[in-house]
Parts: C-alpha cells; sequence; structure tokens
C-alpha cells in the first residue's frame, strides 16, 4: 500500500512569537512539537512522502525535520516545491545556504515555474495542497497565506492539522 503525503504550511519568522531566533526556547519547543506530530503521520497515519514549500521559517523547520528523520524511517522522502527558481535570491547567504542545502538532500524538486510573479506563491500553495492528502499547518488562526492555504485544504476536503505557534495546541480536522 503506497504511503500518505502531507504538505506543510506556515508563518514566516517575522510572523513568529520568536521572529528570527531559533534559540529561542519557543521556537525550540515549536520544532520539537513539529517532529512529534511528523512522527505521528509517519506511525500512525502511513504518511511517507512530504512537501515543503521552501519559504523561510516553518517550511524551513519541517524540511529540516524531514531530512534529520530519514536515519529513523528510511523510507520518507522529501519534496521541495519551489513557486519559481529565483525564490531565495535576496535571502541572506546564512539562509541560501540552508535553503540549498535542503533542496541538494530532497528526493524530489519542483519547480513551479521559472520567474516571479505576484501569484507564484500561492500557485505553489495550490501545487501542495492538490498533492497532498493531509496538510500540516502552523497557524495562529490569523488571516495570512497561511490561513488561505488552510481554508483551500479544507475546500478540498483534505485532513488539517494544525500546530498553533502561541500555545502548541493542536487540532486535527
Amino acid at each position: 500500500m503506497a504511503g500518505l503525503k502531507c504538505a506543510f504550511t506556515g508563518h514566516r519568522p517575522q510572523n513568529l512569537p520568536f521572529r528570527f531566533d531559533e534559540t529561542d526556547e519557543r521556537c525550540l519547543r515549536l520544532k520539537a512539537e513539529l517532529r512529534k506530530l511528523i512522527v505521528q503521520m509517519i506511525e500512525q497515519k502511513n504518511v511517507t512522502h512530504f512537501i515543503s514549500g521552501m519559504a523561510l521559517g516553518i517550511d524551513t523547520y519541517a524540511a529540516e525535520i524531514v531530512l534529520d528523520l530519514k536515519s529513523q524511517f528510511p523510507f520518507i522522502t522529501l519534496e521541495c516545491a519551489i513557486p519559481c527558481e529565483t525564490q531565495a535570491a535576496k535571502w541572506s547567504e546564512r539562509y541560501r545556504n540552508r535553503y540549498f542545502g535542503i533542496v541538494e538532500q530532497c528526493d524530489k524538486e519542483t519547480i513551479l515555474q521559472r520567474h516571479y510573479s505576484s501569484d507564484c506563491m500561492q500557485k505553489r500553495n495550490r501545487y501542495m495542497v492538490e498533492h497532498a492528502d493531509l496538510i500540516l499547518a502552523v497557524w495562529d488562526g490569523k488571516p495570512s497565506g497561511t490561513g488561505m492555504t488552510v481554508t483551500y485544504a479544507r475546500s478540498l476536503r483534505k485532513s488539517v492539522w494544525t500546530l498553533d505557534p502561541n500555545t502548541f495546541s493542536v487540532t486535527v480536522e
């Protein structure tokens, strides 16, 4: 039986309570909770393929967790869904290196279009939802790109697991 597919969606660092400080205890806890949910999906829901939109923040954290979990679960795969070839062009060297390190290690790289357009991120989000069985969202419930992605997933009757980055509460629908 083929495994299920999970796509990640979530906030950029500037919209998280700890912003870019990954040493903050809230960030460390968020990553730990995210890891627990990913392991739960693998062990209880037979999720074997994960899709990251490769944005800064949650997408990056989730992709790194999946790559790290490959030693424990060698059958899982990571797909990087890249909205355009220049996604990381304006990022700092540190974040660009992190981005390209993840892309080099992923199992599948999907580039949605060559050049940036005002709707390329939305096209990427729609691609991820359409190619996933369930969505893991790190979302505080406020209107945002993450919120639009969750709404789209719900409209397609996809299962949505939501981790609140402020309270660490989890809802599964």
